[in-house]
Order: structure tokens, then C-alpha cells, then sequence
């Protein structure tokens, strides 16, 4: 048997334990179990007291077969069925070892061994349930059926797997959103935490995204549906999950390799304990034959087997709790190993949306309000995202009680928009159309140059004579990105900007967010260059972004990470997937994956210590079988234990490296 067969099997033994357990767990089971134990300790006690009376014998005999064929029923199935593929599992080293204690008459150590093996599985089979639940929990989120408006008009409750994209559902408050869709009627807060691991409720208007399994807090909403059920963000979320489950992460692979190794070996030494102790050892026959048992059950490598699964799996239900979706256990394990990390500007780690900085009249005789009136009348018209950046912020500044008319309204492409107002001819222009129109002077040159160089891009309100005020607009810092830069700082992570917008813009967001390094003005193919030279800097480095233009860099560094507003194509090409936007999610994964890997080394560690140490004390004579199944289970609960604190590992303490 090669090396991946033993590895599989191996794992195979563990899983089929596991599953035997869980669904031998119910309450019936659970009374056989300790049925088997007190036929056990009966016939060890019938030993004790009656130990030269064959009546005691034969009664004790007797009890210790009950008691395995209660307990032990299916472990026998499997183990006779792996013996004869020749697989060295759990299933085989238990039938062998308690079969050959029975043969050499220490029935009841037989029986005890047996339904203390039993009942230690199920113990551990609801340890490990524990992390599989944080996924169920996962796909409990979204309700079963949702309220949806017919063609009459009226409300009817049907399964959200009948529910075609389009159609528009109702959401009271108090209910999770049955399916991704956005707000057609309605205003209320809605908690989305557990999709997104937004720590605080978001207010969702008309035409805001709404996500399945979030909570309606506030006020009935009224919803399009965008996505079926079996295509939402939640679904998706679940799918990842679990095939990043699926998918065997490095430090697992190295594990399945050592015990493939380490199980054959194990036996081989048992058999040479039998032919050798004797002659060596001067132990009897029997004396060797049982302690060669007492190895084979310690030698089971389930404790070392099931430790990193369930270590990699709890990280991963971890990180999707945060809003965090890892696409399989090789990226939360080699995120820990990130040296330098390429960020996008625009969506990453600003607003993805221009805002109204500034607006400074240069008509000292004129009304400010009056100029901010005239320029949000102009700015209201337009669809530009810069016009619409422009009403907004002086919509805020400057209430307009009623809208002004605006008579032949024009937007020239590429210089701004102009109209009339009250008789005469105003405009909002770019830099470049002022100068067109020869309205530019040496100081007011020098003031757009400030604003140019902060990167901000500026537009003039002007009259048919002259500049009357300057709105300068940008796309804002998000509020988190500058506490993460700072975080990936202290994490050791170099940051560095990587951008298709202006070289001004770039370094300006880059001082803003203390970022020393930023590159503007690149092109997909430029920032595919810029990632391998990265590499070849810092070696391993990550890339975080959110366009079609980043899906390459993405794909081409060690790992992508993808925010979650992003396109599908980045989404794609991406390794992990941040769900809400948020760069502090980017530090966490960081010192997840660190978490994690401190703990699979704890696992790996505590498995053989403890299993070397009853190997060493079964050779020198001091350890029995019913320890050596202590010895295994106990093992096998103190590292799933310690893997289940992999799941709190998204929220821990930062530590400086």
C-alpha cells in the first residue's frame, strides 16, 4: 500500500469513527454504552473477588462477551473489513488488540478496552461537532420561505426555492432577509453581521443591497430579489466553506504522510515485541503478546489525524463569521506568511466615490450662499459623478428651500456642464475648459495647483467674465483604512498602493493613509509588473482590490484578497474574499492564519508527546490496554479541544512580530 493510500486511510478511519459515533450518539446507544461497561467492570470484579473459583471464570467470560458485543459491534465490522483490504485503521488495531487480549484471557480488559473505546468516540464525536456546527449555523441563517407579492397584489409565504429572480418580497421587522435583493420600499436598519461581520447595524433605504440570513431591525422593507436562493452571498459563503473543507491544506498533507509512515511502523514493532521480547527480554509469551496490544492501541493516529482539520476547519468557520471568506485551508495557512501587500485605491481603500472637500469663493463681494446655490443648481442636473459629488456637499452646507430654474442646460464631455439662472449664463468647468475660456490667472493658478497636488480634482463655478468659486472633490479615505495600514505595519506587512488613477491623487490617499509607497497611473498589465517585482523584494505578498482591471494582480500574487463590493471577476480570481468592504479585515486573516498555525503545531505536538511517552512506558512494561485507550481518546479530546479555539483566533490581541 503506498503512501496516499495509508495517509487516506488513515483519515478514512477517523472520519468513519467520527460519523459512527454521531450516529450511534442518540440516547438509546448511550445506554448500550454504559451497559457494556458496568458487564465490564462486573467481570473485572468477579476476577478480583473470586479469583480461583471457575464459576467467577466462566460467569466473567461470559459478561466481557456481552459487554464487546454491545459496545464493539461495529468497530468488529470495520475492523475485519480493513484488515482484509489491509488498511491499518482505528477499526483494525482495536479488533486486533482486544480480540488477541480475549485470546490470552484478559477478558475483562477485553471488554473494558471495548466500551471505554465506544463511549470515548462519542465523546469526541461531539467535540468535533462543534466545529461542523458553526457551519450548519451558517446555513440555519437564512430563513425557509419568504412573504412575496402576487400578480393581484397580495402577500403569500412560499419556499424561497420557488422564488424567480425579479420577484418582490416583504420583510417585517424582527425577520432575517430570505434572499439578496435590493430595497424597493421602505427605510429601516438592518443587521448584517453575520454575512458581512459588520459590528453595527447599516440603514438601508430605497436601491440599497439587501443579503440573505441578515436581520431587519426597524421598519417593514420591501425588496426586489436579485439572486436565487441558491446563488445568494450566503450560499455562496457555505459553498467555499465547505469545499475549502474539502480541500487538504499543507500542514494537514504532512500530518497524512507522517501517519502513513507511523502506523506500519508502529505494528511492525508490536510484531517484533512478540517474536523478540522473549529472547531478549525474558518476558513469557503471553507477557509479550500483550504488551505488543497494548502498542497497537496506542500506535492509532487518530488524535494526529483528526487535529488539523478540525484546526483549519474552525479557522475558517471563524473567518466567514467575520465577514472573512478563505477559499481553502492552503490560503489561511499561508497568509501568515505575507510580507508585503498591494493595495488598490480606489474601493479599497478609499469610498469608491468622489465627495465634495472644499468650496471656496473667490468673490469676496459675493454671497457665499448665494455662489453655493447657483452651483448646486448647475451640479443637481448632471449624472457626472463629480456634479453629483458637488450637489450633495453643498446640499449639505447650503439647504436650497426650491430648486432654480436652470434654462439651456448643456453638458460640453470632458469640460463641464452650463445654463441659465435668473437671466444669466453660468457654468461649472474643469480646469481645462477655464483656461479655454481664458479665465484663468497666476493666482488663481497657484490655489488649483494646491488642491491638484492633494489630489483632488477641482471644478470652477464661473460667469461669463471670470472664476466665482472652486468645488474640489475626491474620493475620501475609508474610515477604517487607516488604523489597518497601520495594524499590517505592526504585523510586519510593508503596504503599498498599486492604482490606475493619477500619480497625485495616488500619493496624496497614500500620506493620508501613512502608506510610504504608492504607484499611480498603471495600467493591468503595469500592476502585473509591479506584483512580480514585489515578489521578488519581499517574496511571499499579497493583493487586495475590488475592479476587473485588479483580477489579474489578484491572480497573480500568493494570495488575493477580493472586497466583497467588488466584481465578480475579482471575486473570482481572488483567494479570500472580504465580505464587507472593510481593510481591518485584512490584518485579521493575518493574525488568524498565525493563530491557526500556532495551534497545529500545539496538536501535532501534544499527539506525539503523548503518544511516544505510552509507547516508552507499553515497552518497559507500565501501561495497560484500558490506559493505552485513555491514552489514545484523551489525546484525540485534548487536541480537538484545543482546535475548536482556532474559532474566536479572527477577533485576537495584536502582538507586535
Amino acid at each position: 500500500m503506498n503512501t496516499t493510500e495509508c495517509a487516506s486511510s488513515a483519515a478514512a478511519s477517523c472520519a468513519c469513527c467520527h460519523a459512527d459515533a454521531a450516529t450511534n450518539g442518540q440516547g438509546e446507544h448511550w445506554g448500550r454504552w454504559c451497559g457494556a461497561l458496568l458487564l465490564a467492570l462486573l467481570a473485572e470484579a468477579l476476577g478480583f473477588a473470586f479469583a480461583d473459583s471457575g464459576i467467577a471464570r466462566i460467569s466473567g467470560m461470559a459478561l466481557a462477551l456481552v459487554s464487546i458485543a454491545l459496545a464493539g459491534f461495529p468497530v468488529y465490522i470495520g475492523g475485519f473489513a480493513a484488515l482484509f483490504t489491509g488498511r491499518l485503521n482505528i477499526n483494525a488495531l482495536m479488533t486486533v488488540a482486544v480480540t488477541g487480549a480475549f485470546l490470552i484471557g484478559e477478558w475483562p480488559e477485553a471488554a473494558m478496552v471495548m466500551s471505554l473505546f465506544a463511549i470515548a468516540e462519542a465523546i469526541e464525536a461531539r467535540a468535533v461537532d462543534k466545529a461542523r456546527n458553526a457551519l450548519a449555523a451558517l446555513i440555519a441563517l437564512a430563513p425557509e420561505n419568504a412573504e412575496i407579492r402576487q400578480e393581484d397584489g397580495s402577500w403569500r409565504r412560499l419556499a424561497i426555492r420557488s422564488v424567480a429572480v425579479g420577484a418582490f418580497a416583504r420583510v417585517h421587522p424582527g425577520e432575517r432577509v430570505p434572499l439578496d435583493g435590493v430595497v424597493s420600499a421602505g427605510k429601516s436598519a438592518v443587521d448584517q453581521s453575520p454575512i458581512t461581520g459588520e459590528s453595527l447595524p447599516i440603514d438601508k433605504t430605497p436601491g440599497d443591497t439587501l443579503y440573505a440570513g441578515s436581520i431587519n431591525r426597524d421598519a417593514a422593507l420591501e425588496m426586489r430579489v436579485t439572486a436565487l436562493a441558491t446563488e445568494s452571498v450566503l450560499a455562496r459563503i457555505v459553498h467555499t466553506v465547505e469545499t475549502a473543507q474539502s480541500a487538504r491544506a499543507p500542514m494537514q498533507r504532512f500530518v497524512d504522510r507522517f501517519a502513513a509512515f507511523y502506523t506500519p511502523a508502529v505494528f511492525a514493532l508490536a510484531m517484533s515485541v512478540i517474536a523478540l521480547a522473549p529472547w531478549l527480554i525474558g518476558w513469557s509469551a503471553l507477557e509479550a503478546v500483550y504488551r505488543a496490544l497494548v502498542l497497537l492501541v496506542v500506535a492509532c493516529p487518530c488524535a494526529l489525524v483528526i487535529s488539523t482539520p478540525v484546526t483549519v476547519f474552525s479557522g475558517l468557520t471563524a473567518a466567514a463569521r467575520r465577514g472573512i471568506l478563505i477559499k481553502g485551508g492552503v490560503h489561511l495557512e499561508s497568509a501568515r506568511k505575507i510580507k508585503a501587500i498591494a493595495l488598490d485605491k480606489t474601493g479599497t481603500l478609499t469610498e469608491g466615490k468622489p465627495s465634495l472637500l472644499a468650496f471656496e469663493p473667490l468673490d469676496a463681494h459675493r454671497d457665499p450662499a448665494g455662489l453655493a446655490f447657483l452651483a448646486q443648481n448647475l451640479a443637481a442636473r448632471s449624472n457626472h459623478p463629480v456634479s453629483q459629488a458637488i450637489a450633495t456637499g453643498l446640499a449639505a452646507g447650503f439647504p436650497m428651500k426650491t430648486a432654480e430654474e436652470v434654462a439651456d442646460f448643456a453638458a460640453l464631455p470632458g469640460r463641464g456642464v452650463q445654463g441659465d439662472i435668473s437671466g444669466l449664463r453660468y457654468a461649472l468647468a474643469n480646469h481645462r475648459w477655464l483656461e479655454e475660456r481664458k479665465q484663468c490667472s497666476p493666482q488663481l493658478e497657484a490655489r488649483l495647483r494646491t488642491h491638484e497636488e492633494a489630489g483632488r480634482s477641482v471644478t470652477l463655478l464661473a460667469d461669463a467674465t471670470r472664476a466665482l468659486a472652486i468645488c474640489a472633490v475626491a474620493d475620501t479615505l475609508k474610515p477604517s483604512s487607516a488604523a489597518a495600514v497601520e495594524e499590517l505595519t505592526r504585523l510586519g506587512v510593508t503596504p503599498v498602493i498599486l492604482s490606475g488613477d493619477n500619480a497625485a491623487a495616488t500619493r496624496a490617499v497614500g500620506q493620508q493613509a501613512g502608506i510610504r509607497e504608492a504607484h499611480g497611473n498603471l495600467l493591468p498589465e503595469d500592476k502585473l509588473a509591479a506584483i512580480d517585482a514585489l515578489k521578488s523584494r519581499f517574496g511571499i505578498i499579497g493583493m487586495a482590490g475590488d475592479g476587473i482591471n485588479d483580477a489579474p494582480a489578484l491572480s497573480r500574487a500568493d494570495i488575493g484578497f477580493a472586497m466583497g463590493a467588488g466584481t465578480h471577476i475579482a471575486m473570482e480570481a481572488a483567494d479570500i474574499v472580504v465580505m464587507n468592504d472593510d481593510l481591518a479585515r485584512l490584518p485579521e486573516t493575518i493574525r488568524l492564519s498565525r493563530r491557526v498555525h500556532v495551534i497545529l503545531w500545539q496538536n501535532i505536538a501534544l499527539a506525539l508527546g503523548i503518544k511516544f511517552a505510552f509507547l516508552l512506558a507499553a515497552l518497559l512494561g507500565h501501561a495497560t490496554l484500558w490506559m493505552a485507550v485513555f491514552a489514545d481518546m484523551g489525546a484525540s479530546l485534548l487536541v480537538i479541544g484545543n482546535a475548536l479555539r482556532a474559532r474566536t483566533g479572527a477577533s485576537i490581541p495584536t502582538r507586535n512580530h
